[in-house]
Protein backbone atom coordinates (compact mmCIF):
# COMPACT_ATOMS: atom_id res chain seq x y z
CA UNK A 1 0.00 0.00 0.00
CA UNK A 2 1.37 3.34 -1.14
CA UNK A 3 2.01 5.51 1.97
CA UNK A 4 0.59 9.11 1.66
CA UNK A 5 3.00 11.56 1.98
CA UNK A 6 3.35 15.44 1.96
CA UNK A 7 1.77 16.87 -0.95
CA UNK A 8 4.57 16.99 -3.82
CA UNK A 9 5.00 20.60 -5.37
CA UNK A 10 3.23 21.26 -8.86
CA UNK A 11 5.32 21.11 -11.84
CA UNK A 12 7.32 24.36 -12.23
CA UNK A 13 10.44 25.18 -14.05
CA UNK A 14 12.96 26.29 -11.41
CA UNK A 15 12.83 29.77 -12.03
CA UNK A 16 8.75 29.58 -11.62
CA UNK A 17 9.63 27.50 -8.13
CA UNK A 18 11.92 30.27 -7.27
CA UNK A 19 9.52 32.92 -7.74
CA UNK A 20 6.14 31.32 -5.86
CA UNK A 21 8.60 31.26 -2.58
CA UNK A 22 9.91 34.02 -2.51
CA UNK A 23 6.38 35.06 -2.95
CA UNK A 24 5.50 33.22 -0.19
CA UNK A 25 7.95 34.68 1.92
CA UNK A 26 7.60 37.80 1.10
CA UNK A 27 4.85 39.04 4.00
CA UNK A 28 6.44 36.93 6.59
CA UNK A 29 10.03 38.62 6.36
CA UNK A 30 8.17 41.72 6.64
CA UNK A 31 6.49 40.35 9.86
CA UNK A 32 9.57 38.38 11.53
CA UNK A 33 12.67 39.44 8.89
CA UNK A 34 15.60 37.52 9.83
CA UNK A 35 14.20 35.43 12.38
CA UNK A 36 11.90 33.30 9.60
CA UNK A 37 12.43 30.17 9.52
CA UNK A 38 12.24 28.01 5.85
CA UNK A 39 9.80 25.82 7.92
CA UNK A 40 7.62 28.65 7.90
CA UNK A 41 7.92 29.83 4.78
CA UNK A 42 7.78 25.88 2.93
CA UNK A 43 4.19 25.16 5.48
CA UNK A 44 2.98 28.24 3.53
CA UNK A 45 3.78 27.72 0.61
CA UNK A 46 2.71 24.02 0.92
CA UNK A 47 5.78 22.39 0.19
CA UNK A 48 8.45 20.61 1.96
CA UNK A 49 11.10 22.54 2.88
CA UNK A 50 14.09 20.65 0.77
CA UNK A 51 12.41 22.08 -2.08
CA UNK A 52 13.50 25.36 -0.74
CA UNK A 53 17.11 23.93 -0.99
CA UNK A 54 16.55 22.65 -4.36
CA UNK A 55 16.19 26.39 -5.71
CA UNK A 56 18.35 28.20 -3.23
CA UNK A 57 21.45 27.73 -1.76
CA UNK A 58 20.57 28.33 1.67
CA UNK A 59 18.31 30.73 3.61
CA UNK A 60 20.90 34.15 2.99
CA UNK A 61 20.05 33.49 -0.82
CA UNK A 62 16.04 33.23 -0.21
CA UNK A 63 16.46 36.34 2.02
CA UNK A 64 18.08 38.04 -1.28
CA UNK A 65 15.39 37.05 -3.41
CA UNK A 66 13.08 38.77 -1.39
CA UNK A 67 15.30 41.93 -1.36
CA UNK A 68 15.00 41.67 -4.80
CA UNK A 69 11.57 40.84 -4.95
CA UNK A 70 10.75 44.28 -3.09
CA UNK A 71 12.82 46.36 -4.77
CA UNK A 72 11.62 45.72 -8.23
CA UNK A 73 9.44 48.03 -9.97
CA UNK A 74 7.25 45.76 -12.22
CA UNK A 75 4.35 45.83 -9.97
CA UNK A 76 4.31 49.43 -9.91
CA UNK A 77 4.83 49.87 -13.37
CA UNK A 78 2.00 47.77 -14.56
CA UNK A 79 -0.35 49.99 -11.80
CA UNK A 80 0.79 53.09 -13.57
CA UNK A 81 0.33 51.56 -16.90
CA UNK A 82 -3.56 50.99 -16.24
CA UNK A 83 -4.55 54.00 -14.67
CA UNK A 84 -7.45 55.22 -17.45
CA UNK A 85 -6.09 57.92 -19.45
CA UNK A 86 -9.88 59.92 -19.58
CA UNK A 87 -9.77 60.88 -16.29
CA UNK A 88 -9.07 64.03 -15.30
CA UNK A 89 -4.84 65.06 -14.91
CA UNK A 90 -4.94 65.26 -10.98
CA UNK A 91 -6.76 62.28 -10.58
CA UNK A 92 -4.33 60.32 -13.09
CA UNK A 93 -1.64 61.27 -10.95
CA UNK A 94 -3.39 60.91 -7.22
CA UNK A 95 -3.52 57.22 -8.66
CA UNK A 96 -0.20 57.42 -9.71
CA UNK A 97 0.65 58.67 -6.30
CA UNK A 98 -0.65 55.85 -4.38
CA UNK A 99 0.82 53.27 -6.31
CA UNK A 100 4.63 54.40 -5.84
CA UNK A 101 3.44 55.15 -2.04
CA UNK A 102 1.89 51.01 -2.18
CA UNK A 103 5.46 49.95 -3.41
CA UNK A 104 7.50 52.23 -1.28
CA UNK A 105 5.84 50.72 2.05
CA UNK A 106 5.85 47.03 0.36
CA UNK A 107 9.70 47.94 0.12
CA UNK A 108 10.16 49.20 2.95
CA UNK A 109 8.48 46.66 5.28
CA UNK A 110 10.62 44.00 3.95
CA UNK A 111 14.05 46.03 4.23
CA UNK A 112 13.62 47.28 7.42
CA UNK A 113 12.51 44.27 8.83
CA UNK A 114 15.64 42.54 7.94
CA UNK A 115 17.46 45.88 8.98
CA UNK A 116 15.66 45.76 12.67
CA UNK A 117 16.80 41.97 12.80
CA UNK A 118 20.21 42.22 12.18
CA UNK A 119 20.84 41.78 8.47
CA UNK A 120 22.87 45.09 7.30
CA UNK A 121 25.58 45.54 5.71
CA UNK A 122 24.52 43.18 2.32
CA UNK A 123 24.51 45.28 -0.58
CA UNK A 124 20.99 45.56 -2.32
CA UNK A 125 20.20 43.27 -5.08
CA UNK A 126 19.89 45.25 -8.68
CA UNK A 127 16.56 45.84 -10.60
CA UNK A 128 16.33 42.91 -13.21
CA UNK A 129 16.72 44.76 -16.89
CA UNK A 130 14.08 43.37 -18.46
CA UNK A 131 15.20 41.02 -21.64
CA UNK A 132 13.66 43.00 -24.12
CA UNK A 133 15.71 46.45 -23.77
CA UNK A 134 19.17 44.80 -22.76
CA UNK A 135 21.74 45.80 -24.78
CA UNK A 136 24.59 43.50 -26.16
CA UNK A 137 28.42 44.61 -24.45
CA UNK A 138 30.13 46.21 -27.40
CA UNK A 139 33.42 46.38 -25.16
CA UNK A 140 32.70 42.30 -24.89
CA UNK A 141 33.53 42.88 -21.08
CA UNK A 142 30.10 42.03 -19.65
CA UNK A 143 30.22 38.05 -19.41
CA UNK A 144 31.05 36.31 -16.49
CA UNK A 145 34.55 37.16 -14.73
CA UNK A 146 34.34 40.97 -15.85
CA UNK A 147 35.51 41.77 -12.78
CA UNK A 148 34.05 43.87 -9.62
CA UNK A 149 34.09 47.24 -11.76
CA UNK A 150 31.76 46.06 -14.09
CA UNK A 151 29.60 43.98 -11.59
CA UNK A 152 28.67 47.53 -9.69
CA UNK A 153 28.40 49.54 -13.28
CA UNK A 154 25.60 46.64 -13.96
CA UNK A 155 24.18 47.40 -10.51
CA UNK A 156 23.89 51.05 -10.46
CA UNK A 157 22.53 50.84 -14.90
CA UNK A 158 19.95 48.21 -14.06
CA UNK A 159 18.87 50.88 -10.77
CA UNK A 160 19.23 53.77 -13.14
CA UNK A 161 17.12 51.35 -15.84
CA UNK A 162 14.13 51.29 -13.34
CA UNK A 163 14.02 54.72 -12.63
CA UNK A 164 14.15 55.83 -16.06
CA UNK A 165 11.13 53.43 -16.60
CA UNK A 166 8.89 54.18 -13.94
CA UNK A 167 9.78 58.51 -14.89
CA UNK A 168 8.79 57.18 -19.02
CA UNK A 169 5.55 55.64 -17.02
CA UNK A 170 4.60 58.90 -15.20
CA UNK A 171 5.58 61.22 -18.26
CA UNK A 172 2.57 59.29 -19.95
CA UNK A 173 0.24 60.27 -17.60
CA UNK A 174 0.68 64.01 -18.32
CA UNK A 175 0.93 63.21 -22.60
CA UNK A 176 -2.78 64.46 -22.82
CA UNK A 177 -2.09 67.70 -21.13
CA UNK A 178 1.36 68.20 -22.96
CA UNK A 179 0.55 71.74 -24.81
CA UNK A 180 -1.11 73.06 -21.27
CA UNK A 181 2.51 72.25 -19.03
CA UNK A 182 4.68 74.54 -18.34
CA UNK A 183 7.89 72.54 -18.94
CA UNK A 184 8.38 69.61 -21.19
CA UNK A 185 6.38 66.16 -19.78
CA UNK A 186 9.82 64.18 -18.67
CA UNK A 187 10.74 67.39 -16.66
CA UNK A 188 7.14 67.52 -15.24
CA UNK A 189 6.88 63.35 -14.58
CA UNK A 190 11.00 63.67 -12.79
CA UNK A 191 9.34 66.65 -10.64
CA UNK A 192 6.55 64.21 -9.81
CA UNK A 193 8.57 61.21 -9.54
CA UNK A 194 10.46 63.41 -6.40
CA UNK A 195 7.04 64.66 -4.81
CA UNK A 196 6.11 61.04 -4.77
CA UNK A 197 9.13 59.65 -3.38
CA UNK A 198 9.50 62.29 -0.46
CA UNK A 199 6.03 61.55 0.57
CA UNK A 200 6.83 58.75 2.48
CA UNK A 201 9.39 60.01 4.01
CA UNK A 202 8.21 62.70 6.33
CA UNK A 203 10.36 65.17 6.40
CA UNK A 204 8.78 67.64 8.71
CA UNK A 205 8.89 64.47 11.68
CA UNK A 206 6.49 62.61 13.36
CA UNK A 207 4.63 65.16 15.24
CA UNK A 208 3.16 67.04 11.82
CA UNK A 209 0.66 65.38 9.73
CA UNK A 210 1.96 64.37 6.35
CA UNK A 211 -0.56 66.09 3.82
CA UNK A 212 -2.77 63.56 1.55
CA UNK A 213 -2.14 62.55 -1.47
CA UNK A 214 -5.29 64.81 -3.01
CA UNK A 215 -2.85 67.73 -0.83
CA UNK A 216 0.46 66.75 -3.09
CA UNK A 217 -0.92 66.64 -6.22
CA UNK A 218 -3.07 69.81 -5.44
CA UNK A 219 -0.21 71.94 -4.30
CA UNK A 220 2.03 70.29 -7.40
CA UNK A 221 0.37 71.41 -10.06
CA UNK A 222 -1.48 74.50 -8.77
CA UNK A 223 1.14 75.80 -6.73
CA UNK A 224 1.28 76.70 -3.14
CA UNK A 225 -0.18 80.52 -3.28
CA UNK A 226 -4.16 81.18 -3.22
CA UNK A 227 -5.56 83.51 -5.72
CA UNK A 228 -6.49 87.16 -4.30
CA UNK A 229 -10.11 85.83 -3.26
CA UNK A 230 -8.63 83.25 -0.95
CA UNK A 231 -9.34 79.95 -2.96
CA UNK A 232 -6.64 78.30 -4.17
CA UNK A 233 -5.16 78.77 -7.82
Amino acid sequence: METKGRRRAPGMTPEQRREMIVRTALPLVAEHGTAVTTGQIARAAGIGEATIFRVFADKDELLDACVAAAVRTDHVLAELASIPMDQPLPARLIEAGAAIEAYLTRMGMVIGALHATGRRGRRLPPEPVPKASAQPDPAGTGGAGAGETDEHAGRWQSRETAMNRTRDALAELFEPERDRLRLPVDQMASLFMGFAFSRGRSPAGPDVPNPSMEDYVDVFLNGALKDEEGATK
